[in-house]
């Protein structure tokens, strides 16, 4: 076995969402990259939008760690590869620090599967509490000792106390922890004005805001600096443990052969944009890892897909905060259309399922799809384990991945005649044939990367057949 280098980490947890931990991760970040290190910044669970933040903040692409949806035994080799080269590592933990996949609806796993503590303690990485102090005193001390002590795979490093009032408040909380032996090492007083927006699905994704998103960046960069003991919470990082295991390396991920020698490599467009934020960076690294070029194309702006197009993703986001400027673009709607027509391979997830519909609250979309989209007033969030009952694009019958669903939108119908997946008893959700594949559910890749071997077979065939044709 190689020699692994050792990378300083630390986990940013919390006893609770909403206490901060995403202005004190991303902050940390900035701070971190400021002072000239090279920061790399992951997020544990599924969610798209806080690695937004921290893509911006570190100058890295982003990265997720979810033992549900990669499985534990590549925690630690996928945190290897997305921090190669780093100083230090910043890993934002998800709702409370014990709070797993059996908090989600859907999912039957162990109750602290995928939460901040299973990877912390997958990583071993020493945790520092964010605390939102705002209505407490003394009984802080309490709060932090039992989260010091509740699971002894866990080491608490110390606590940073976030939206504190005063100087006086400050020193009832310092006086009361300092009989726990938790270290302080920051306390962020309470500031209105720097704060990242939220809506109907939590935060406005970095990639929406452009300069603004830069600007809280920075500001919430210069905020920990001010308010943390950088070095402390440096010498935390170091203190982890060296790692075992090899990085994870997308090509030796795939078991299906490489690209026939002299064949032109299949041309994968992926949207993104504004409308289209949701996607896992490691998607993008297998395609290469397969021959594939890919071509990130923004369908706001872009009103043709790239040249010799063999295949398409769309992914997640908001396109229902974009329906109007998507439904305007008549003529990427149309070559969209028309590329799904063609037999290409076409991959769409959540907000992708919406965009190839007929519909999205009125506004006419590409047609792909035989159904109608709209916002709705719940939420549908969850993790999912979910079976292929029929050969589709992505997957033979029978193959079962672990997915996550989120979203505040129905379509209409909600499944096909050959559906994408089934997890639910009464009946399969998605699109899909052997060329689409149209669904709700996200899935991660690199946890099941036959799922990105299927699609390259795909775009190969397609693209050596118009080569031949």
């Amino acid at each position: 076995m190689s020699s692994v280098p050792v990378i300083p980490r630390v986990v940013i947890a919390a006893p609770a969402s909403s206490s901060g931990k995403t202005t004190v991760a991303t902050g940390l970040m900035a701070a971190l990259a400021a002072r000239g290190d090279r920061v790399s910044g992951h997020k544990v669970g599924p969610d798209y939008i806080d690695p937004g933040y921290h893509a911006l903040a570190t100058g890295r692409p982003p990265r997720n760690l979810d033992p549900v949806l990669c499985g534990e035994e590549r925690i630690e080799p996928l945190f290897l590869h997305g921090a190669a080269g780093a100083d230090i590592a910043v890993v934002e933990g998800v709702m409370g620090l014990f709070d797993g996949a059996a908090d989600s609806a859907g999912f039957a796993g162990p109750g602290d599967a995928a939460s901040t503590a299973h990877v912390a303690a997958l990583l071993g990485a020493p945790v520092v509490l964010v605390v939102d102090a705002s209505r407490s005193a003394r009984s802080v001390a309490a709060l932090v000792h039992g989260f010091c002590t509740y699971d002894p795979r866990v080491r608490v490093a110390g606590v940073i106390l976030n939206r504190v009032g005063s100087d006086r408040h400050e020193r009832l909380l310092r006086d009361a922890l300092e009989d726990t032996g938790t270290a302080v090492l920051g306390v962020v007083r309470r500031r209105e004005e720097v704060h990242t927006p939220s809506r109907h699905l939590g935060l406005i994704p970095a990639a929406e805001r452009s300069e603004q998103a830069r600007g809280a960046v920075r500001e919430l960069g210069e905020l920990v600096a001010a308010s943390c003991d950088l070095d402390a919470l440096r010498a935390v990082a170091r203190a982890a443990p060296p790692l075992s295991a090899e990085p994870w390396e997308p090509g030796a991920a795939l078991a299906a052969a490489p690209p026939r020698p002299g064949a032109r490599p299949p041309r994968v467009a992926v949207f993104g944009g504004p409308a289209f934020t949701f996607g896992y960076t490691e998607q993008e690294e297998l395609l290469r890892a397969g021959g594939a070029e890919v071509h990130d194309l923004d369908p706001l702006h872009a009103e043709s897909l790239p040249e010799q197009t063999g295949a398409l993703i769309v992914g997640g986001g908001f396109p229902e905060m974009h329906a109007a400027e998507l439904s305007a673009n008549a003529a990427l709607r149309g070559a969209v259309a028309e590329l799904a027509g063609s037999g290409a391979p076409v991959a769409a997830e959540c907000a992708g399922l919406l965009y190839l519909s007929r519909s999205l609250d009125g506004a006419p979309m590409c047609g792909v799809l035989p159904a109608d989209a709209a916002m709705t007033g719940s939420l549908t969030l969850g993790y999912r384990s979910a079976v292929a009952v029929a050969d589709t694009l992505l997957a033979r019958a029978g193959t079962r991945v672990r997915g996550h669903e989120f979203h505040r939108t129905a379509v209409e119908p909600g499944l096909g005649s050959r559906p994408a997946w089934q997890w639910k008893r009464d009946g399969g959700e998605g699109f899909a044939s052997a060329t689409i594949s149209a669904s709700y559910l996200h899935v991660h890749w690199a946890g099941f990367p036959a799922v990105a071997e299927r699609f390259l077979g795909a775009a190969r065939a397609y693209t050596e057949g118009v080569s031949r044709g």
